[in-house]
Order: C-alpha cells, then sequence, then structure tokens
C-alpha cells in the first residue's frame, strides 16, 4: 500500500469502567501536518504529535498487547495504519503492563482485558475528538499473544480460567460486542477457550498468524484451538511465519536497546524482523479494508 497520510498521534487516560483506573490509550491516525522525529518512551519515530486530524471518514482499530507488555511495542503498525487512512488505539491494559503486573493468572484479568477494549470503543464513538470521522458501528481488532484473547472474548467467545486461575473452573459469561466485525491475532493465546463451543458464536472474518519457532504461543494448541472452534472456518485466513519467533511481530528495537536479555528484542538466528513488518504491515491492512 502506499501512504496517503502523516501519521497524528496522541496519548490521553480515559476512565475505565469502574472509575477506578485509568485506561492509558495510545492513539494513531490519519493527519494532514507533517511530521517530525519524536521520542516516544525509549523509542523514536516520525509522527505529527497532538496534530489535528485530517477530515474524512476512517476505519476504528483497537489494539491489544500481550500479557506483561506494552503498546509502544507495535508502534510502527499504528505509524503504518494511521498514514494509511485508519484510527487506531492502542491502549494499555490495567494490572497486567510492563509497570503493573498484578492481575496475571487471574479470572479478574480474564474479565477486565476484554472490558477495556469495550471502554476503548465507546470512548471513541461516545465522547472522543474522532467521533465525527469513523466509519460508524464498526471496529476490528487486533491483538497479540494475551491480546488475541481479549479479541476473541471480545468478539463472542465464552473463556474458561485454567486452574491456576480458579480452582472451580467454570466458563465466563462476558458481553459480545456486535460492533466488532473482524479480528487479527498475531501469536495469540487462546487456551482460555479449550472447552467445545467456547468460540462458536464468533461469526466474522479473522486474519490469524503464528511463529514457527513460538515457544510461548506455539501453533500447537493454540492456533488449533481457533481453526477447530470457529464453526465456519472460511472466515480465518491462516499463516505460519517460518523461522519466526513470538517477538517477531513487534517493532524493530533500536540497536542501543537490543540485548539478550530483553526478549522482547531478540529474534531467532537469521530472522530479518524489518523485512517481515515490511510484508505484515501491508497485509493487515488490505484484510482491514476488505473486512469494513
Amino acid at each position: 500500500m502506499i501512504d496517503y497520510f502523516f501519521a497524528g498521534y496522541t496519548k490521553i487516560n480515559i476512565d475505565s469502567i469502574s472509575k477506578e483506573t485509568k485506561l492509558p490509550l495510545h492513539i494513531f491516525y490519519p493527519s494532514d501536518i507533517p511530521e517530525k522525529l519524536e521520542k516516544l518512551g525509549p523509542f523514536q519515530l516520525d509522527l505529527a504529535v497532538d496534530a489535528t486530524p485530517k477530515n474524512g471518514n476512517y476505519p476504528l482499530v483497537i489494539f491489544s498487547h500481550g500479557s506483561g507488555s506494552m503498546p509502544l511495542l507495535f508502534r510502527t503498525l499504528g505509524q503504518y495504519l494511521a498514514r494509511n487512512g485508519f484510527i487506531i488505539g492502542m491502549l494499555e491494559h490495567p494490572g497486567n503492563n510492563r509497570v503493573d503486573n498484578s492481575l496475571v493468572d487471574t479470572v479478574d484479568n480474564l474479565i477486565s482485558r476484554p472490558t477495556d477494549l469495550q471502554t476503548a470503543i465507546d470512548w471513541f464513538w461516545e465522547t472522543s475528538e474522532f467521533k465525527s470521522i469513523l466509519i460508524s458501528e464498526t471496529v476490528s481488532l487486533i491483538g497479540h499473544s494475551m491480546g488475541g484473547y481479549s479479541a476473541l472474548a471480545l468478539a463472542g467467545g465464552k473463556p474458561t480460567p485454567l486452574p491456576q486461575e480458579a480452582a472451580d473452573a467454570r466458563p465466563l459469561i462476558l458481553a459480545k460486542d456486535p460492533r466488532v466485525k473482524s479480528i487479527i491475532l498475531l501469536a495469540p493465546a487462546t487456551v482460555w477457550f479449550r472447552e467445545k463451543g467456547a468460540l462458536s458464536d464468533i461469526d466474522i472474518p479473522i486474519l490469524m498468524y503464528t511463529a514457527v519457532l513460538d515457544t510461548f504461543t506455539p501453533k500447537m494448541p493454540h492456533a488449533y484451538i481457533v481453526m477447530e472452534g470457529i464453526n465456519n472456518t472460511k472466515q480465518i485466513i491462516y499463516r505460519e511465519v517460518e523461522n519466526a519467533g513470538h517477538f517477531s511481530f513487534m517493532s524493530v528495537y533500536p540497536n542501543e536497546l537490543k540485548s539478550a536479555a530483553l526478549p522482547p528484542s531478540q529474534d531467532p538466528p537469521g530472522f530479518n524482523r524489518q523485512d517481515f513488518l515490511d510484508r505484515l504491515n501491508p497485509e493487515i491492512a488490505e484484510f482491514l479494508l476488505k473486512a469494513i
């Protein structure tokens, strides 16, 4: 695809449903204000920070990061989609991020993650400055690792907690959001949908990638759970990425930050993450456009 816009960027904190905590939200969007190199935490990226959004009618995408992770590890995906006419909100899940991981391995986390996504969607359409330039009642979800769980849960999946999360594991009753029109799963974590019928209510296009050398969420069982649990398998496009690892879907780390002690900065020997992302990002954008 060809870049048509400059990538605007802003960060805000929105109220959670309980109002007891804030949801940090990184927003990438089309603008006609030229970009310049900006510092985002430990990273740098060409962006038009706090620029006025360009008038238009754009699809909304919500991104969910993995357990104990952060949204800016996918910053170049946000930049790419904004340049190509999408508005994407990348939220940081309270209690399951790199700074505060207090909800890991809890039922509360299984409930709050899809609720966070729904809160962000509601904010965009109800109170944000972007609501007038969004395609109404349509949203796509992208999730990496545990973010894949979040996307499937909000789209109608019925998760069952793992034994370490609940001694008496029963399926959770979560709200399905009918506004979700497509899902992209990147090395998804899906074992909470292992029970028969857990994904049977999902009937929307799904683009799913797994990494051949992924030791965290390997194809078996994670991708198989999706492929066997979705009734209409024609809705699934599946890609298996040769020689890739679990973190190969993330933006490339600056050389000065790469370290064997920092797994997200590492790939299997011989794997070129930048070359892969140069192919992946256009595939994601093409799928999202077809799913509108």
